[in-house]
């Protein structure tokens, strides 16, 4: 009930994780962004406001959905509906996810970004308020009552990582 992660992998997996989780401390790295990110040659989209007016042009002119690759299925469908953005569909995508727009499984991708340079280097770029969420690694815990050797162990851990 206690262990270390990427608070991507906690928000994404497990449902209203405030009320189930708690971060007992940021470990400072693993330091990654989660992003929405569309084709460099999309010049006329920088934002979520245009990337909404392209998946409504999208799916007029091509009678389907725009295609967002992603391993973020809960992140990408909740940041999207707080965007209003509803024209389109989901690819799941467990690896290589920034390929995708040049291999022609996906449109635009949602994916995890330290440096930026992978995304440059399949000719990406990121919304300007495309940024789903920061994240780094974090030993986190479960809100249950721990028994007392659990609790002993957290103690120290914490303690250590202090230190």
């Amino acid at each position: 009930h206690l262990g270390i992660t990427g608070e991507d992998l906690l928000d994404e997996q497990i449902e209203d994780m405030a009320s189930r989780i708690r971060i007992v401390r940021k470990l400072g790295f693993g330091g990654a962004d989660v992003v929405v990110a569309v084709p460099k040659a999309w010049l006329d989209v920088s934002d979520m406001a245009d990337l909404d007016e392209v998946a409504l042009a999208f799916h007029a002119g091509n009678g389907r959905r725009l295609r967002v690759a992603t391993k973020y299925v809960n992140l990408t469908r909740r940041f999207f509906a707080r965007h209003g953005l509803a024209g389109y569909r989901i690819v799941e995508s467990l690896g290589a996810t920034e390929g995708a727009p040049a291999a022609g499984s996906a449109e635009v991708i949602v994916d995890i970004t330290s440096s930026g340079s992978t995304l440059e280097a399949n000719y990406l770029k990121i919304l300007d308020d495309g940024l789903i969420m920061k994240s780094q690694a974090v030993l986190a815990e479960a809100r249950l009552d721990l028994p007392e050797p659990l609790a002993n162990l957290r103690s120290r851990l914490t303690s250590a990582l202090q230190a």
